[in-house]
């Protein structure tokens, strides 16, 4: 039976060798003979540009979704908010396809919408700005003409920001708003959202519009390697061995 796979929140990064270990066992394991596989955004921990493939981490990802890609499995990637700056070097490094931050692929029959997640938060005001900056095309040419061992120390210093704050933040504002999942179904006229980000894994029902619309939030690998399976008869997360 054809099958989609779907994977998000990765955060790759050497601190976890068990989970990139993982990462690579599920390419060669769960992932063979899919149709798809489509990567939702933070897949790495942190990425500072294309020139990261000479890291010798990046350079394995890369090539085990090659290899994936010539074995016959379609390889789709999304930008998360901890790796927003992956380009299209990376993407033909992989044998990928990178995607706008939020479309609509039919799957086995249902149109469905697919997105990293972060962009439904819109109660965390403050990381709404922050996307909003450095969505900027202008802030992002300029930010990778830096010397690679700057933009590592800018992002240190972001990053160190962000934990700070996340952990004045209430949780319910770290999750995505009803009404922005009713509005972003409504807009592209589908019935089914797949996205990651919340590291809330768990099928939500809404009502929208008088329509019952499905949305299924993936889980990270924080702990796990897992993955959500798509197939005519449904979605189905699965535990990767």
């Amino acid at each position: 039976m054809p099958r989609t796979l779907f994977i998000s929140d990765l955060h790759l990064s050497a601190t976890r060798p068990e989970l990139v270990a993982a990462f690579h066992e599920f390419t060669r394991g769960p992932a063979r003979g899919a149709s798809a596989l489509y990567v939702l955004g933070d897949l790495f921990d942190l990425w500072l540009g294309d020139d990261q493939l000479r890291d010798p981490l990046a350079a394995g990802v890369a090539k085990a979704f090659a290899e994936l890609s010539h074995a016959g499995t379609a390889v789709y990637l999304q930008h998360g908010n901890r790796d927003f700056l992956l380009g299209e070097r990376f993407a033909k490094a992989s044998g990928a396809t990178l995607l706008a931050d939020a479309v609509v692929h039919e799957l086995h029959g249902t149109p469905t919408l697919i997105m990293h997640g972060d962009q439904l938060c819109t109660d965390d005001v403050g990381y709404q700005r922050f996307r909003a900056w450095w969505q900027d095309p202008v802030r992002r040419r300029r930010f990778l003409a830096l010397p690679f061992f700057v933009r590592r120390g800018i992002a240190a210093a972001l990053s160190a920001g962000s934990r700070r704050a996340i952990e004045n933040k209430p949780e319910a504002i770290m999750d995505v708003n009803a009404e922005a999942v009713g509005a972003a179904l409504r807009e592209r006229g589908v019935t089914r959202l797949i996205h990651g980000h919340t590291h809330r894994p768990a099928r939500h029902e809404h009502n929208v519009d008088g329509r019952v619309c499905e949305r299924q939030v993936l889980a990270d690998w924080y702990r796990k390697a897992s993955y959500l399976e798509v197939s005519k008869d449904g979605m189905t997360p699965r535990m990767s061995s």
